[in-house]
């Protein structure tokens, strides 16, 4: 293992690159309190170096830090240059997977917005990005990071039989695409992919295989990743008991170009925002109805007839939700520059419309 690129450079390798998050988290008393940390302290080179002597005989890695945060702080820009640096080390013949240790707390989101940007471009290069992080800081007593940490790298290597390229995760033993990805727990090791459709990383489940080859045919061609200063504006509301429009008003006066609307049941919303969220539409907001209770699909047309300016956003969370309304508002923008007859409906139906692995 190295940081530094130059003494494998000509070498083929497995690059990890760093995001920070709980996997680089440090406790100031992990025996008792391991749930009280910092996030983003421990540098990738050492957590690979953690590793490096049980990994598998002649794989070689490069790290590279990108960040080192606390993933609730995330931003369009670092996801842009984690886009970018993923693009960058899939079309580079001598990268031969890639692992990205990441903070849970954001990971859907990252994992949503990688598809979007280059899953095609990694199914074309038979190439497999791994998402991975921990629920416990790294010198916390049974430490998850390493292990899965570990399994990431094995999944990314070139040895698993029929698994195709494309842009997974791993966490606690299991792995799932990355746009599956939602935390749904609080501090249980499994989190991200509690509920996801999901495979041992050891033995690969055939049903959930055919699935994953499903999704990847239906997807057919990656979305550009918006200039700095360019990203769209979107902002969450959740729909409750006693929600005012007021909640909907105030924004009307400001840039957002985007609501997605966490709504009840099956993306219902508060009768009180239906003629704010009609105004917004009328001015050009973008609204796309999803389902707070967590899991589940927000079908068109249900539990009422939606509005020509809304969308359901099948099974995507609101999170991911958010990151695929972004990037479909900005292909449309480069669409209509380019001449071309598409809306943010047609480039965020690609996402929210792909097959659901069972």
């Amino acid at each position: 293992m190295t940081s530094n690129p130059s003494i494998f450079e000509k070498t083929p390798h497995l690059l990890v690159l760093g995001m920070g998050g709980t996997i680089a988290g440090l406790a100031p008393n992990p025996e008792e309190n391991p749930l009280q940390y910092q996030a983003g302290q421990v540098g990738v080179d050492a957590l690979v170096a953690h590793i490096q002597s049980v990994v598998p005989e002649g794989v070689k890695l490069v790290s590279r830090q990108l960040a080192n945060i606390n993933s609730r702080n995330l931003t369009d820009a670092l996801l842009a240059t984690m886009g970018l640096a993923v693009r960058e080390a899939l079309l580079d013949p001598l990268v031969k997977g890639l692992v990205i240790t990441h903070g849970t707390d954001t990971i859907e989101e990252t994992g949503i917005f990688l598809q979007a940007i280059c899953g095609k471009l990694a199914q074309n290069q038979g190439k497999r990005v791994i998402l991975t992080g921990a629920m416990l800081p790294s010198n916390a007593p049974g430490a998850d990071g390493p292990s899965n940490l570990l399994d990431a790298l094995r999944w990314a290597s070139t040895s698993i039989d029929n698994c195709p390229g494309g842009i997974y995760a791993v966490m606690d033993g299991r792995g799932c695409l990355a746009i599956d990805l939602a935390k749904r727990h609080a501090t249980a090791l499994n989190a991200p992919i509690q509920n996801a459709p999901s495979s041992s990383v050891g033995l690969i489940n055939p049903s959930w295989l055919s699935g994953v080859k499903a999704v990847q045919a239906a997807w057919n061609e990656d979305l550009p990743i918006p200039n700095e200063g360019e990203w769209p504006w979107v902002e969450i509301l959740t729909s409750h008991a006693g929600a005012r429009p007021e909640t909907i008003t105030q924004w009307l006066n400001s840039a957002v170009k985007g609501f997605v609307v966490a709504g009840s049941g099956q993306g219902g919303f508060h009768d009180a925002w239906a003629q704010p969220l009609n105004q917004a539409m009328t001015q050009g907001i973008a609204v796309v109805r999803t389902t707070r209770t967590g899991a589940g699909e927000t079908l068109r047309n249900i539990p009422e007839v939606d509005a020509l300016g809304c969308c359901a956003s099948g099974s995507l969370t609101a999170p991911r939700a958010r990151i695929a309304l972004q990037l479909a508002l900005n292909a449309a923008k480069l669409a209509n520059i380019a001449s071309k007859p598409l809306t943010w409906q047609d480039f965020f139906a690609r996402i929210a419309d792909l097959p659901v692995i069972r």
